[in-house]
């Protein structure tokens, strides 16, 4: 009889198994789930940081026509991004945009320019 009462005991565990789990689940979702968007929002920044900088590289060498560091910037924008920072040496553009994802600050860094 004490086997019986023991198998009786153990009746709805599974569920509570299984709650346990999904709740488990959920809850590392919830906190992976900001940091891959803050991921994908430091690639976006990126990408924009990468077109500003080849923007003012053009634009400097004379391959389209403005003002290089007025160039990135639009740039910039266009691609959900503002453009902190252009330095020009010479053919070469180094340019620092940023953008921001829940309250924080993301930024990026660029440069190009013709081969050496």
């Amino acid at each position: 009889m004490k086997s019986e009462w023991l198998v009786r005991g153990e009746s709805g565990s599974g569920s509570v198994l299984s709650v346990a789990i999904i709740a488990a689940v959920l809850c590392l979702t919830s906190l992976l789930l900001p940091l891959q968007f803050a991921f994908a929002r430091k690639q976006q920044a990126a990408g924009a940081a990468d077109a500003a900088a080849l923007a003012a590289a053009d634009a400097r060498s004379g391959a389209v026509s403005g003002v290089p560091c007025v160039v990135a910037a639009q740039v910039a924008e266009a691609n959900g991004a503002r453009l902190d920072a252009c330095e020009l040496d010479g053919l070469v553009a180094t340019v620092r945009v940023s953008t921001s994802i829940l309250g924080f600050g993301v930024d990026a860094s660029a440069t190009a320019g013709p081969p050496p």
